[in-house]
């Protein structure tokens, strides 16, 4: 009785130690979840495809689980394209190609479809959504988010794989110009040069404590930023590719500009590492002398600000986003990682990059859906992105830890569930929400195949 017992509490010990950690990052472990990853993935691929219909005229590339099943996401669409290359590289055929191209093609073509002259485009489509007319009847296109900078960055990464062959995109090219456009003309921060979110709805990540419930037009956020940056490099090769050279110097020249704005406002010296900034000052104006009572003093007339913005000191993951899109200098992406992606108390955890630090009071790990959680919960395609900044600035030995550990981590979800989730608990990998979803964890794949040193697809 008692051997049954100690054999009995041994094995609830065996059991629970496995749920409550990730797999030993051994070599053994390694490739057994590498190839459980591409097994479940390789099955799944398709399950991401939808068929046109409604108000989306053509095929669609969409996130997967129940929550997301039939919608058309701005920046899911975009990242998932980049995985489902991968995926067709090495487990597809050029018929598998072929039939993949009306998805990828249907994702630029669907939000273009919903472009007009003033440049707005919505962040997602649903099959039943109300044309654009009737959108733009509820909502104010100035005043609101629309598509992400990424729109570009996903025709060039299509035009890219069809040999620089952008000629399907020429009908539509005009509408793609006044999206980039309208953030250049209307979404800029006339002091700063840089690029401002207009509310906190949908912004990717959602609940960021920079935007989230902050003043609206007051965050100039590095995430927005960094997107921006790449867009208008991708928008001048589309030119390009267009014969259009004239339009096209004239976004580089824009890229420019935004990448000195950036790194004048963004970089912090002191903390080492890039942050949004608030742009909620009030004006600098002249005295009103006839408002004035006699003897009144005017105040701040003797030194007005000289800044044009502040940094918000939130230790958020998107700061590596001036790695992923070559922003930051050398020796800043240096100082980023020996000082923050290194910090096993701050942004570095067994499953990946926490979304937010722990030492950030705002820190919180809750299942949360609609603001979907980005308070420290370790996503894919923060792991996926941070991991391509490392690759881009030659940090290699801390890039194979995170794809390794990025490997474990979802190897283990499917040996476990057999799906993927949205989001995962940066301690121990226990997933939180949203089982099925595919998406941008599909990611996996490009980073395993850069672990083994074969063709890695990446973005534009």
């Amino acid at each position: 009785m008692v051997r049954t017992i100690f054999l009995i509490v041994f094995l609830i010990g065996i059991f629970t130690k496995s749920m409550g950690q990730l797999p030993a990052p051994t070599p053994e472990n390694i490739e057994k979840y590498k190839q459980i990853c591409r097994k479940y993935i390789y099955k799944e691929m398709k399950g991401m495809y939808r068929t046109s219909g409604g108000s989306l005229k053509y095929p669609f590339l969409a996130p997967g689980s129940n929550q997301y099943l039939d919608m058309l996401w701005d920046w899911d669409s975009w990242l998932s394209n980049i995985a489902l290359r991968q995926i067709l590289l090495e487990n597809g055929n050029e018929k598998d190609r072929i039939e993949a191209l009306q998805y990828e093609q249907g994702c630029v073509l669907n939000a273009l479809s919903y472009g007009g002259m003033d440049g707005w485009i919505p962040i997602w489509i649903e099959r039943d959504a109300p044309s654009r007319e009737e959108m733009l009847k509820k909502r104010n296109p100035w005043k609101s988010n629309m598509h992400k900078p990424t729109l570009a960055q996903h025709a060039a990464f299509v035009v890219q794989n069809m040999n620089g062959d952008a000629e399907w995109l020429r009908d539509d090219f005009y509408f793609l110009q006044a999206f980039v456009s309208k953030y250049l003309n209307f979404h800029r921060h006339a002091a700063t040069g840089l690029m401002y979110w207009e509310t906190d709805e949908a912004i990717g990540v959602d609940n960021d404590p920079s935007t989230f419930y902050r003043p609206y037009g007051s965050s100039g956020s590095i995430f927005l930023n960094a997107l921006m940056y790449k867009e208008l490099l991708a928008i001048s090769y589309l030119a390009e590719r267009l014969n259009l050279p004239d339009i096209a110097n004239y976004y580089n020249r824009e890229a420019d500009q935004l990448l000195k704005n950036i790194r004048e406002h963004c970089w912090d010296p002191r903390d080492g590492f890039y942050y949004s900034v608030d742009l909620n000052l009030r004006p600098i104006e002249k005295p009103d002398i006839e408002s004035l009572q006699p003897g009144e003093l005017y105040l701040h007339v003797g030194q007005p600000r000289t800044y044009d913005c502040l940094i918000q000191r939130f230790s958020i993951w998107s700061g590596f986003m001036a790695m992923w899109a070559n922003i930051a200098t050398p020796e800043q992406a240096e100082i980023m990682v020996k000082k923050h992606f290194r910090d096993t108390t701050s942004f570095n955890a067994p499953a990946g990059v926490r979304t937010l630090s722990p030492l950030e009071k705002m820190y919180d790990v809750r299942a949360s859906g609609n603001p979907s959680s980005w308070l420290g919960p370790v996503w894919i395609n923060v792991n996926y992105l941070v991991f391509r900044g490392l690759v881009n600035y030659g940090y290699d030995d801390d890039a194979r830890v995170l794809a390794e550990k990025t490997i474990l981590l979802l190897g283990r979800d499917f040996e476990r569930f057999g799906a993927l989730h949205e989001y995962y608990l940066p301690d121990n990998g226990e997933p939180v929400l949203n089982k099925g979803f595919q998406n941008w964890n599909f990611l996996v794949l490009n980073m395993a195949a850069w672990l083994d040193k074969t063709t890695v697809v990446t973005e534009f």
